[in-house]
């Protein structure tokens, strides 16, 4: 669930979804808000910066959800929004996946920390959040920690110790998206049923892969593509 604006942005966004072949019917329209926008600057090192201005997501409401095995969220929309959202899949059945982006400085409330059976953080964003401890203080079930170029870790529990997937040679142009790619990546194969370790091999692809592509919508691979990393 998402909301866009009244405006030019919101239609071609609707636009380029209807396109994909992605299920728009639960997108609403708020008449009289603009689209929200993110704000990218990328520097030499493919790095990039992000300043998020929220617009119509301020308003995304959850109702009842569709069929499904895994719900994903993220920050760019009000985090009780997020928490009521994780509430109604927890009651349904659904594994939830939370990926805290843009992190708020503060951390997370616990509330919501319980309704997430992983986070998957970068490394910047785990730092904001109270570092690894912090979230399984708020019994999160699984820590998703992704690394750039150093790979990713995964804690499956405070007491466990971490294992890692490593980075996919690529070269990276932008790194905008890989995030998305990544969380988006990992909910699809934990849906199909692959175990974590799986899961998160074919989303380290997919983020590897948005690297390689400037923007972000262009970035995002299609799985043919991830699949023939994968293989190589």
């Amino acid at each position: 669930m998402s909301a866009l604006g009244d405006d030019a942005a919101g239609d071609r966004l609707r636009s380029v979804a209807v396109a994909e072949g992605i299920d728009v019917s639960l997108v609403d329209v708020v008449a009289g808000t603009p689209t929200g926008r993110a704000v990218i600057t990328v520097d030499a090192r493919a790095e990039n910066s992000i300043v998020v201005i929220p617009g119509a997501n301020a308003q995304v409401q959850i109702g009842a959800l569709p069929a499904s095995r895994v719900v994903l969220a993220q920050l760019e929309v009000p985090i009780a929004t997020v928490a009521a959202a994780f509430a109604t899949a927890r009651a349904a059945g659904c594994r939830t996946v939370l990926n805290p982006a843009p992190a708020p400085s503060g951390g997370l409330p616990e509330d919501l920390l319980s309704l997430c059976d992983l986070i998957v953080p970068n490394e910047h964003e785990v730092e904001l959040l109270g570092g690894v401890e912090r979230l399984f203080a708020g019994d999160v079930g699984a820590v998703v920690v992704t690394r750039g170029a150093a790979g990713v870790s995964v804690i499956e529990s405070v007491d466990a110790a971490p294992w890692s997937v490593a980075a996919f040679d690529v070269e990276p142009i932008d790194t905008t998206g890989a995030g998305d790619s990544f969380c988006g990546a990992l909910s699809a194969r934990l849906a199909a049923g692959d175990d974590t370790r799986t899961a998160v091999r074919y989303a380290a692809a997919a983020g590897a892969l948005a690297t390689t592509v400037a923007g972000a919508v262009p970035s995002i691979p299609r799985a043919s593509e991830i699949e023939s990393l994968l293989r190589a």
